[in-house]
């Protein structure tokens, strides 16, 4: 295992036990930390030319999203601006060319469609009880282009020049991300969940780096 690999699995653990035991000043350390060792490994394995350009940046974009979430005020609307933009990048990565759409690929897109429209059902009602009306547009887009993200990932099952282990590698951490992204509204504007930030963290961490391991399965597959 590269080492910058082995370092981005330890910081993400050590971040999740800070923010178990609340030690905000550790985990806004480690936060940020936990990607530059992804991303550091991730510029060693693969590179930041071809795929590893539009997934690089994604990690940039990313990294930039957590720092304004972190901050003393936080900065959620650009938090998620940051995040929306590194999705697009992620979809702009998984789309050289236009998806190849199968019959098992539209009944996946459909899932997916339907799982984002039922999450911002539940989130835009919080909203709206919280008076948080405003946030409801930039959050519907925010899950539509999340959702195309993961529908962009789940396509390269059926695109030829993708590994089948490298596609589903990739659409497992896709779905962890938008599983995190999930979690974190839930928590903040729906219900509290127990250990929710724990939860969140943990799903965004594993989803990001499963999902940068199956693009270095990729670019290795050739």
């Amino acid at each position: 295992m590269n080492f910058f690999l082995l370092l981005t699995f330890v910081a993400a653990l050590s971040d999740w036990y800070a923010v178990y035991r609340g030690w905000k000043k550790l985990e806004y350390f480690l936060k940020p930390v936990t990607m530059v060792f992804l991303l550091s490994w991730m510029l060693s394995a693969v590179g930041f030319s071809g795929i590893g350009f539009w997934f690089g940046i994604g990690l940039l974009l990313s990294m930039a999203g957590d720092i304004f979430l972190m901050l003393p005020k936080e900065q959620f609307i650009a938090g998620l601006v940051a995040f929306l933009l590194a999705h697009v990048a992620y979809i702009i990565g998984f789309n050289p060319g236009w998806p190849p759409f199968t019959p098992l690929g539209l009944f996946l897109a459909f899932v997916v469609a339907a799982i984002g429209k039922e999450l911002y059902r539940h989130i835009s009602a919080g909203l709206e009880k919280q008076g948080k009306t405003a946030l409801q547009k930039p959050v519907l887009a925010y899950t539509a282009v999340i959702a195309v993200m993961l529908i962009s990932a789940l396509m390269t099952i059926f695109r030829a020049e993708w590994s089948l282990a490298a596609a589903l590698t990739v659409s497992l951490g896709a779905a962890l991300f938008m599983l995190s992204d999930a979690i974190l509204a839930w928590n903040k504007f729906v219900a509290p969940i127990r250990n929710g930030r724990v939860m969140n963290m943990a799903a965004y961490h594993l989803g990001q780096i499963v999902l940068i391991i199956g693009v270095w399965m990729q670019v290795n597959s050739y």
